[in-house]
């Protein structure tokens, strides 16, 4: 059990090392007030997801705990939902209405569309 938390807690660092550097490269790139370094990680994240489940559900045997692994430890630390919550109030604190709205609408409507896109891509690997 210590092993696979070991694991888990693994992974999640190495995720929140991939979110830091995406995010800040992404940020910088297009740079402005709205926070496309957040959009680029949970998008990212989605389609990355897709695919793992696609490749788990039909291409490759992987086990419980790789599964946890993976999705937990690694996507857990490299998603940025709490990141998007924040940013998100931040632009409507500054009556940034517009930005808030395009946030929440690319963020979940974007990130649903990677994931069923990442698990398409998934299944054709």
């Amino acid at each position: 059990m210590w092993m696979k938390l070991a694991a888990i807690a693994l992974a999640g660092a190495a995720g929140t090392l991939a979110r830091y550097g995406l995010s800040l490269g992404a940020q910088r790139w297009v740079g402005g007030e709205f926070p496309w370094g957040t959009l680029s990680v949970n998008l990212a994240g989605s389609l990355l997801a897709g695919v793992f489940w696609a490749l788990a559900e039909n291409r490759i045997s992987i086990t419980g705990e790789i599964r946890a692994i993976v999705l937990v430890g690694f996507m857990g630390g490299f998603t940025t939902f709490s990141a998007f919550m924040l940013e998100t109030s931040a632009l409507l604190r500054n009556a940034q209405w517009g930005w808030a709205l395009s946030n929440l609408l690319l963020q979940n409507v974007g990130g649903l569309a990677c994931f069923f896109l990442g698990r398409t891509v998934g299944q054709w690997i």
